[in-house]
């Protein structure tokens, strides 16, 4: 992995959902992002300052609650991004795809908003993030590339892959999702949205090898293992 020594990047395990957030920054700046605020605002501004960084923005993955905050499915999420931008000022950074999603569930209004193409980037200091949109878990989920670090949220997961039986799931986009982070490096650094498997990260060339869906290389294959 190419060293960057501006790169600030945390792991935290947070809930009762085995939910992973990320701290992405930069040192030079002092300034960092949050990827998918849910659970414990406080806990994340505070853990933050502790390393020397202020909260300047949120990354959201996806709408659902326990990434984002706010209420579906019949339960309700503490936290997330209407409550981080309530005490910190922070632009919430969405794929386009999903921002209306994201609205509804959490109550943030279109001015709280950063709509987002797939390849866009957000730059801290020297540190660049790069927005990748991977649907099929949900319409407008993305993944962010910073250092040969892939945060991915609930699309790939170690040894596994988000749900696609869920509203706004889509199994035939989330096969093609998956062959685009098979194209990966081997040496990139999967860090996952939730903590499924049998590691915290994994390099992606052993995911390749292991996982069983970036294994399926055919449309066909995939929709067998799928029941679809």
């Amino acid at each position: 992995m190419q060293a960057n020594p501006d790169l600030y990047f945390r792991q935290l395990l947070v809930g009762p959902m085995a939910n992973f957030i990320y701290l992405i920054g930069s040192r030079k700046a002092g300034e960092c992002m949050v990827v998918d605020p849910a659970w414990d605002t406080d806990a994340l501004i505070e853990t933050a300052g502790r390393d020397g960084m202020k909260i300047t923005g949120a990354l959201v993955t996806h709408y659902h609650p326990d990434h984002c905050g706010g209420s579906i499915f019949g339960f309700t999420v503490p936290g997330g991004v209407a409550e981080l931008i309530g005490k910190v000022d922070a632009p919430i950074h969405v794929n386009k795809l999903e921002a209306d999603g994201l609205k509804k569930i959490t109550g943030v209004s279109e001015s709280d908003l950063v709509r987002h193409e797939s390849g866009d980037r957000v730059e801290i200091g020297d540190v660049s993030i790069e927005l990748l949109h991977t649907p099929g878990h949900t319409p407008g989920s993305q993944c962010f590339m910073v250092n040969e670090r892939l945060v991915a949220g609930d699309t790939l997961f170690v040894g596994g892959c988000g749900r696609v039986d869920l509203p706004g799931a889509d199994p035939e986009q989330m096969y093609h999702s998956m062959m685009r982070l098979a194209d990966l490096p081997d040496r990139v650094e999967l860090y996952p949205g939730h903590d499924y498997g049998p590691s915290k990260s994994a390099k992606m060339g052993e995911q390749k090898m292991s996982n069983a869906y970036l294994r399926r290389r055919t449309l066909e294959q995939w929709r067998s293992m799928m029941g679809r």
